[in-house]
Formats: structure tokens, sequence, C-alpha cells
């Protein structure tokens, strides 16, 4: 138990640095400890899997400690197992480990059957990622001969997970042409290998040699790079791990600059190496003289979950209508999102602390009942957050240790004592979250959630915004199986006049409908409450409490699926209207919304991201309408659009994860995150997982001259986008962040346009470029950018490094679109060499109105291919022939015109000036 105390205070110092992360890893000198492998509840019992994860990571520490130099390996991992298997003496309850918040998880094949090990990255290059996936074939080792070892592979993965790098190998575009001679896209340069093609028809399949098109000069799409089996080359671990001979990364030496992979385009041509040289972790450690020591492991299987209310009830919670609000939301957390078969317990405090509640087994809606009537009525006294905190250390500790229970903290009120109890804290090993309720909580509040692992959540005095409900409704679990939580499908709010209506409509989707609430709040006096279902059903049975000011309704059964309509009617008053679900099988994950920002501390200039990821299991749920709605401590509400579109503050296009830049800042001090997102005609469930980053499957090896090929990899990556349709409406509270160094109004623009990280370059003919990006904005991706710099040059490493003296396109007829539209210019090169076999590169960087400017783009590149000549033909009349003119107004650059002419068919303009 001491060692455990020592690591929490280890840890309350990282979680106190700012990004926002779940993870516990720490670096302990030179070893990682804290990782935590959670074994997903849906996977069937195996024993084997855990010593399966034993050896990975014990495999993968000495080949991680030699791959960085003698500077990394891996100390100590916990392995979370699921509730429902068999127990065993030597299992450990959990402390603040969680399936929320673990590094690693193990989960069943995707749709695709899919077994490749994959990284979750929303972030840039040098940014940790979000978590690594496995699956039990691959843990068994039944992919090793595509995969390599294990080990190895956790070790790509790693750095992906740690060091923010990416792949060195591109799946897309597995050659590309440099000087007119096609080229793998490996790293280092040096890895040897052929390119071949593995025919198959009528189930006989021959190896055939890659033949380039004779148009473009590129092989076929087919064509694959067969590595030899025997090699002696070292790097790179993030193109092959699989190659017996790899044992590093990439370094500035060997890295492939030109190759078009994930790691040139994310990092600007940076290696491996030299992005992890840069991290954190690089900078705080120096090379061991000794050998590391074998990782050591902790087996925790996750129990019954133990959850206290700390409830504020002193003076200043009569302000408002706040402890009223306070009843509203804990009953909606005491209905609905906690759990079955947990603990429950409860504690009120003023100035000193009451007990309200011991803890209780919720088993039925009766139980439920008890801890309801002992919310707090009254609102009288001081603040002192300690003593709620040591009561309810009290209350637990009556039936549990405390370490890996929950205590929900919610507050309103400042108190400059709340330090006093941060060791106890510490030392409890209880996760705390915190609800900070109006515009003067106690400001050092939410170190309490950060020190332990908590959500912070913030929820203003705007009643209209329902912030409170919403803070109690995303806490559930984070241990719960996903077809166990409370789901959030609608929280609205709407302030109404002489007798006005609230009107709309809640979608119940195939994957909830289980445990349906419709829960609704007014202010003054109840309202009018119509319910319909899908077939025009109107529900009745609402149950009300005039007291709370709250009126419910409980659907039995399962909902049925389809649009319900309500409304409400209101004279003077303000209402709310939230509603949740639970899926209604055990084996079914429900399409959830998953919400944060980048960090929990925004300082002004510095712009913050939001992120929300739309899930339904592993399959990422894509083209959906979502809506981020940030509210300042001044009640200030600003409402954001998130884009998956890979451009701008979203790091890969179609994964599910929407992001958008936040720059609005009106004030110092709180803000709240909420998003909503809408799942109509246009949204699907993509068929597969997109492994954007991943160890590469490798589809053969050459052994003594013979390609001996794998089997082939399942498609989860072809038309992942033609998913099924998915109707569906969700909310989900992201928390709350703070922040600081923002001037009082008017604010100057700070904000350049974001980075362009999406552009492409093609060629038409022999002469012309065709470019396309994604428009950046005037403050990153929002407004209008008010002019494209464009260069090219012969150097890809000379346009990196000396962007402004390289050759300038002339840009006078281009006019910026708002942000997030598709941008085209065509052009033609001039005043430099381009001929047969020349590599051009091109970059763009967006200027503003104050002459802010973008980071420069990713580079692209053109390869110029003149294919060899034919014998003529002669053309037959009916053949369709380009007329082609140009028009050389503009100096510089040459703006395409074609006109296809067939006697009385198309007529299509490409480019106009």
């Amino acid at each position: 138990m001491g060692s455990f105390k020592t690591y929490v205070f280890i840890l309350a110092l990282h979680l106190l640095e700012g990004v926002l992360s779940n993870s516990l890893i720490q670096l302990d000198n030179n070893g990682y400890e804290g990782i935590v492998i959670a074994i997903d509840p849906n996977v069937p019992e195996d024993e084997m899997l855990i010593q399966q994860l034993k050896d990975m990571v014990t495999q993968a520490s000495p080949y991680l400690f030699e791959a960085t130099e003698k500077r990394f390996y891996f100390k100590s991992v916990a392995i979370l197992i699921p509730e429902k298997w068999k127990a065993k003496p030597e299992y450990m309850r959990p402390k603040l480990e969680t399936l929320n918040n673990a590094d690693v998880l193990v989960v069943q094949r995707n749709p695709a059957g899919n077994d490749g090990p994959y990284t979750e990255q929303i972030g840039n290059c040098g940014e940790k990622g979000e978590r690594i996936y496995f699956t039990p074939n691959f843990l068994a080792g039944k992919k090793e001969n595509e995969y390599g070892p294990q080990g190895r592979a956790f070790v790509h993965e790693w750095a992906h997970l740690r060091w923010g790098v990416f792949n060195e190998y591109n799946d897309k575009e597995k050659f590309y042409l440099s000087n007119g001679r096609n080229q793998p896209v490996k790293c280092s340069g040096t890895i040897t290998g052929e390119p071949k093609r593995e025919v198959c028809q009528g189930g006989s399949c021959v190896t055939r040699p890659c033949r380039p098109d004779r148009v473009t000069g590129k092989f076929e799409e087919d064509c694959e790079f067969v590595p030899h089996a025997h090699q002696t080359e070292k790097a790179s671990i993030m193109f092959s791990q699989k190659i017996d001979s790899v044992v590093q990364f990439c370094t500035e030496q060997n890295h492939n600059k030109e190759a078009p992979n994930m790691q040139n385009q994310k990092c600007n041509l940076r290696s491996t190496w030299a992005v992890i040289s840069d991290s954190e972790d690089f900078k705080k450690t120096t090379p061991m003289t000794t050998k590391p020591p074998t990782p050591t492991f902790s087996l925790l299987q996750i129990g019954q979950r133990i959850v206290c209310l700390v409830l504020d009830k002193s003076g200043s919670m009569a302000t408002g209508g706040r402890l009223n609000r306070l009843n509203q939301a804990g009953k909606l957390f005491l209905l609905q999102t906690v759990e079955q078969g947990s603990w429950a317990g409860m504690v009120a405090f003023d100035s000193t602390a009451y007990i309200r509640s011991e803890l209780i087994q919720i088993r039925s809606s009766s139980d439920r009942d008890v801890l309801i009537r002992s919310l707090p009525t009254a609102a009288t006294g001081g603040t002192s957050i300690c003593s709620g905190l040591r009561a309810a250390f009290t209350v637990i500790r009556k039936k549990y240790p405390t370490d890996g229970s929950e205590i929900v903290l919610l507050t309103d009120g400042e108190d400059n004592t709340i330090s006093s109890c941060f060791n106890e804290v510490k030392q409890s090993g209880a996760i705390i979250h915190t609800v900070a309720l109006g515009p003067s909580a106690a400001k050092e509040l939410e170190e309490l959630s950060k020190m332990t692992g908590g959500l912070q959540t913030y929820a203003s005095d705007q009643v209209q915004n329902n912030g409170l409900i919403d803070a109690f409704s995303a806490l559930s679990s984070g241990n719960g199986a996903p077809s166990m939580r409370s789901v959030q499908l609608e929280s609205k709010g709407l302030t109404l006049q002489n007798k006005e209506w609230m009107n709309g409509t809640v979608i119940i989707d195939s994957t909830v409908g289980n445990d349906t609430l419709f829960l609704v709040t007014w202010t003054t006096q109840i309202p009018q409450i119509l319910l319909w279902d899908p077939s025009g059903k109107k529900q009745d049975g609402f149950l009300v409490d005039t007291q709370s000011k709250v009126a419910y309704l409980q659907v039995p059964g399962t909902a049925k699926v389809g649009i319900w309509n309500y409304s409400m009617q209101a004279s003077s008053q303000t209402l709310t209207l939230t509603v949740t679900s639970r899926s209604p099988d055990a084996t079914l994950p429900p399409i959830t919304v998953t919400s944060k920002m980048n960090k929990d501390t925004g300082k002004f200039p510095s712009p913050m991201i939001v992120y929300a990821s739309i899930r339904q299991g592993a399959a990422p749920i894509l083209r959906a309408s979502v809506t981020a709605l940030i509210e300042s401590v001044n009640g200030k509400t600003v409402s954001l659009e998130l884009l998956d579109n890979g451009a701008g503050a979203d790091a890969t296009k179609n994964d599910g994860v929407y992001s958008r830049y936040f720059t609005a800042y009106d004030t110092n001090g709180r803000y709240s995150l909420k998003v909503r997102a809408l799942g109509g005609i246009q949204a699907a469930r993509a068929r597969g997982i997109l492994q954007k980053s991943g160890a590469m499957y490798i589809p053969g090896w050459i052994k003594d001259g013979k390609v001996e090929w794998n089997p082939p990899r399942p498609e989860s990556n072809k038309n992942n986008l033609q998913g099924k349709q998915v109707c569906f409406s969700r909310t989900s509270s992201g928390g709350s962040f703070v922040a600081s160094n923002v001037p009082v109004a008017p604010i100057a623009d700070l904000f350049p346009p974001c980075q362009i990280t999406d552009l492409e370059a093609k060629l038409h003919g022999n002469k012309f470029i065709n470019l396309s990006w994604t428009a950046p904005g005037d403050d990153y991706d929002h407004g209008r950018a008010h002019k494209y710099i464009i260069r090219v040059s012969t150097s890809i490493l000379d346009l990196r490094d000396k962007f402004e003296n390289a050759l300038q396109v002339n840009t006078t007829g281009l006019i910026p679109k708002d942000a997030n539209s598709q941008e085209v210019f065509v052009f033609e090169p001039e005043n430099i060499t381009f001929e047969n076999g020349t590599d051009l590169f091109i970059a763009v960087q967006a200027v503003d109105k104050v002459n802010l400017k973008s980071e420069i783009s990713n580079i692209a590149r053109v390869s110029l291919f003149v294919p060899p000549q034919t014998p003529p033909e002669t053309l037959s009349t009916s053949v369709p022939f380009p007329e082609i003119s140009i028009n050389s107004t503009i100096p510089g650059i040459h703006i395409l015109k074609i006109m296809w002419k067939w006697i009385g068919e198309l007529h299509l303009s490409l480019g106009s000036n």
C-alpha cells in the first residue's frame, strides 16, 4: 500500500500540468509506470489472455530500451479484468484505474474481422494518442507472420501513443515517382524488397512483376512492396517492426523525407526519432548505464461501483434557486445515471458536514427513493469542502476501502481552506468528480479532480442551458460496460412567455430504448406537458414533484424506435427537458458521444480544440451534424460546428472524431462544454475501423528468391464509408476548462489562419498543376483568410526550410473562400525547369487581414512523366477532341481552358479566367 501512496503523490503532480489526459502513465526516471491495460467486458473469459499480455509487455521492454538508446523501458503495468470473469485471490480492487482511462484496450475483432493492432490518434505531430487497441487473436500470436512478434508491435503502437509519431508506410499509395522512377514508400531507404503482384483466378494464384501505367508512369494499384526476409537495415520501427533486423527509429540521417506517408505529412518531414527527441519524456531523461528491470504487473478486477454524493447546502445555495436545481440534478443521477447494483451514499455540508445517507446498494426503485429523499432541502451556513470530503471518506470506509471509490462534489461557494485536505485526498485513492456551480465556486476546486483523475464540470446560473443536469448525467461509471451506461439523448431548455410552447422531437434509435426517462423541470409552476410516441400515441403517467419542480416519465419496457414528439406550454418561466436511455441488448453497444477539450486550462491567445468522438462500439459514426456549445462564466454561449474533414483542428478525415478550434474567449474563468450530435439521412456507421495509426500488414516475404504471400488482409478500408445509415440524437457534457490571460474588450486579432494540412497536387497533361485544399479561416478555422502565398521548388528541403526564398506563383486571381470550403487552383509553373522526370514540390501559406501568417502547409508533390512516343493513329471523326486555349494575361500563371467539342454532346469548362 505504501508504494501506491507514493505513486499517487507523483500522479498528482503530473495531472496538474494542464494537458487534458485521462492516462495515469508516469515516467519514473527511465521507467514507465501506471500503464493500464483493460480487457473489454465483452471479451470472453480466457485466463491465457492475462499471461499473453504479460508476455507482450515483457518482450517489448528490452526492445523499447534498445530502440530508444537505453532511455526508456516498461516498469509497471496494471491489467484490468472484467467484473464477470471468475474472481481470484490475487486479483485486487482497482484504485484510480478504469476502463475510461485505460491506455491499452483488448477488444473483440471489429466487424470487418481485422485483428490488426492500432492506436487512436486525434491530435497532431508530437501530441499523445488516446489509446492502443489489441484483439485476443493478435495477443495469442495468430497474426505474427503479418505483424511480427507482439512485443515489437506494442513498441510501434507505444510510439504513436506516447510521442505522437505516425506511420512511415502508406496503404493508399505504396509507391511514388521520384526522378521518373517508382519508389516504395518506406523508411529507411535501404530496406530491400521487390514490387510484386499476386494475380488470382479460378482458385489459382501466380506472382507477377508490377508494370507502370503508360500514361501516369505509376505502378498498378494492386502492386505491393514485398520485403526480403533477410535484411541488415536497422530502421525503422514505424515502417515495419516485423522485419527482424529493424531495431531503431528513423533518424534525420536515414529518414526518407520524400516518401508520401503520414509521418512526413503530419510532422513537416521530420524523422520519428527527431519528434521523440523533442518530447518531454526525452528531455527529462538520460541514457541508463545498467540493464533495466523486468516489468511488474498488478492484476485488478473491476468490482461494484461505490459512489458518495457530497453536496453543498451553504447559504449561497439559496441564490437563484440553486438548491432546487441541485435536487433536480440529484434526482436524475439517482433515478437514472447511477447503475443498478451500485453502492451510493450522501453527505451534505455547510461549515460542517452531515451524513444524509450511509451506503445503500441500489437493487430496486425503493432504494433509489430512499436516497432521493435524503437530498438537502434547506440552505444555510458557510462552506467547508474538506469537512464534506472527510465525512464521505468515513461513509465509504464503514463498508469498503476508499481506493477506487468515487465522490461527486458539488459546491457554489468560495473556500480558502480547500487545500488543507489535498494530502488526505491523494492518500485516499478515491476518484473525485467536481461540479462548480455559479461564478464564485472555489478557485481550487478543479485541483481535486485533476489529482484523482475525476471529471471536472461547470454549470452556470443560466437555467435554460441545463448545465447542472448535464454535469450529473455525465457521471456514469468509468468501469461499466457501454451497454449498461445511461446515454443522454436530449438536453434542452427555453424561457417561455405568455403561454408560449416549447416544441421538439427526440429520436429513439435501435441502439437505445431500455430504461428510457423523460425529465422536465420548471422554475415557477408546473407546465402543460404533452408527449407522443412514434405511433402518435399520447404518453401519460408523468410523476410530479412540486417541491423540487420536476416531472418525469419512465417508459416501461423498451421504448419504440422512431421520432418522439413533445410540446410544453408555460408563461414567464424557464423549462428544461432531459431524455436518457440505455441499450436494450447487453451485446449491442449504443451510439455514444464522448466530448472534451484538448486542455483543461486555456491561456490567451493560445487556441483550444474541441473534440467529439461518435462511436458505436469501435465503429465510427460518419457524416453526423455535430455542434459544440461553449459557455463562459459570463453566461455567453458560443456555438461551433464540429467537422470530421481532416482539416484545421481535425487531424484525420472520416474517423468519427469531430473537431474545431475555439478562439472566442470573452473573459477569464470557467467555461463549460456541451455537444449536440444528430444523425440523419447522411449519417452512417462505418463498416470497418479506419486504422490510420497501426502496425503495417506485411503482404508477404521474399525467401530464396520466391514470394511467400500472407493471406489477404480483411478489407476494412474499402467501402468503409458505405456503412449502414443511422438516425440518432445525443447530447454530451465535455466537462469544463479555465481560461486565463484574456484581455479586456476590445480584443485584438492575435489569431492567424490555421495550417493547411490536406494540400494535394495533380498533373493535368504535361504542363498544368491542379492544387486542392480545405480553406483555413482568418482566425484558425473561422472566418476567411485574406490571401494565399503559393511557392514551388525542385528541392523539398529548400521549400520547407527556405520557403520565403522559393519561387512564388502568381495568385492575383485567387480569392480565399470561407473556412472549411474546398479550394481549387490550376497553374502552369514558369521560371523553373519542369521536364520529364522532374519532381516539383508545392506548399501554401495563408495570410489574414492583419498580415498574420499560417504555418506552411504540408508539402505536395507532382512528378512529370512523359509517356514514350507511340506511332500516331488516325482519329475517327466521331471521337471527341479538345480545344485548348491559354490565357496569359496574368504573368507567372496560365489559366487553363478546355472545351471538349463533340457536335450535339457535352461542353465542359475545367477552368476560366
